[in-house]
């Protein structure tokens, strides 16, 4: 039978307590990330626009490596941009500091707003660890 873990990275305790959702849930080596904006462990959004894009890119790694992963074993990347994705260029500049040797699928959108003001993006993935390049 395969199993269920949740995976709460240290500093995210209080997303899974209060808000009642897992940063990510392992499902045998496949490894399920919600949706990582850029706020800081205080839940305060991050200012400036790239500044944002790297608190989110990091929020990912913390998830990722709670789990025993990398961006590496990232195979699937969606991003939601805030009203527009005027600064698409910037955000491509960020995720390639992340992403230097195996590139995910990726699909982006531009959405209305977010669940907190301020926020200019949300970064889902997917993972599967243990993955090789044959």
């Amino acid at each position: 039978m395969t199993k269920r873990k949740v995976i709460i990275p240290k500093g995210m305790e209080n997303i899974y307590d209060t808000y009642h959702y897992a940063p990510a849930i392992k499902v045998g080596d496949a490894l399920y990330l919600s949706g990582q904006v850029g706020r800081d462990e205080n839940l305060n959004v991050v200012e400036g626009t790239e500044a944002q894009y790297v608190q989110a890119f990091e929020n990912v790694r913390k998830v990722l490596e709670a789990a025993g992963a990398s961006f590496d074993d990232v195979v699937e990347l969606e991003t939601w941009f805030a009203d527009s994705m005027a600064d698409l260029k910037i955000f491509l500049e960020v995720k390639d500091r992340y992403f230097t040797k195996r590139y995910p699928t990726w699909t982006g959108f531009a959405v209305k707003g977010f669940s907190m003001p301020g926020i200019l993006v949300e970064i889902k993935c997917k993972a599967v660890l243990g993955l090789s390049d044959a």
